[in-house]
Formats: structure tokens, C-alpha cells, sequence
């Protein structure tokens, strides 16, 4: 790798981060499902699709999809959140969080991909 690229990621991260703690603290609530959470991981996967089902160079590949979309996407918060909806008896919220993140993550990132490739 060289600087460039560290450069590129380090962009992306910047900007993804300070959005996915816009949307969180904007959309998140305490007892409901993270939303905020939920729209940033799935909005990530769609990016991510969107990026791998691109040929672009390897240079914005490195940008928005190492730098801002995982910086965007978070799997500890939403580990952390599944625990916390768990710990505090709010069982049918954790489930239907984690069938969202991951049903939805999957199915958006293969949307993204193949919309990429129209």
C-alpha cells in the first residue's frame, strides 16, 4: 500500500464516521431498535455493493468503500446495542434488529452490486 492509499481511506473514514454519529444520535432511541444504527450498516452495504459491482479505480475503491463505508458501518455499536435490547428484555427488538442488519445487509449489498452493473 502506499500513502495515496492510506490517504484515501483515511478521507473516507473521516467523513463516514462524523455521519454515521450524525445519524445515530439523531435517529437512535433508548428501548426502540437502534434505527440510526440499522440505516448506516445498511446503507454501507448497499455503497459497498454499488462499489464491487463497479469497475472503478482501485483509488476510489479504497476511498468509499475501505475509507467511508466502514468507517460509516459499525459491527461493534450494533454487537453492543443487540446486547444492551437483550439485557434490558427487549427480545423481539434484538431479533428483529439482527434479521434487519444482516437480511437486509445482504440483500442491499447484492442489490448495489447488480445495480452497479446496469
Amino acid at each position: 500500500m502506499t500513502s495515496i492509499d492510506f490517504l484515501m481511506i483515511g478521507i473516507g473514514g473521516f467523513f463516514g464516521a462524523i455521519i454515521r454519529y450524525l445519524i445515530s444520535t439523531f435517529m437512535n432511541r433508548p428501548g426502540e431498535i437502534p434505527r440510526g444504527t440499522l440505516v448506516v450498516n445498511l446503507a454501507g452495504a448497499l455503497l459497498i455493493g454499488c462499489v464491487f459491482g463497479m469497475e472503478i479505480p482501485r483509488m476510489w475503491t479504497l476511498l468509499v468503500a475501505s475509507g467511508l463505508a466502514g468507517a460509516l458501518t459499525t459491527f461493534s455499536t450494533m454487537n453492543k446495542e443487540l446486547i444492551e435490547l437483550w439485557i434490558n428484555d427487549e427480545k423481539k427488538h434484538a431479533l428483529l434488529y439482527f434479521l434487519l442488519t444482516y437480511g437486509g445487509g445482504i440483500i442491499l449489498a447484492a442489490i448495489g452490486y447488480y445495480i452497479a452493473l446496469i
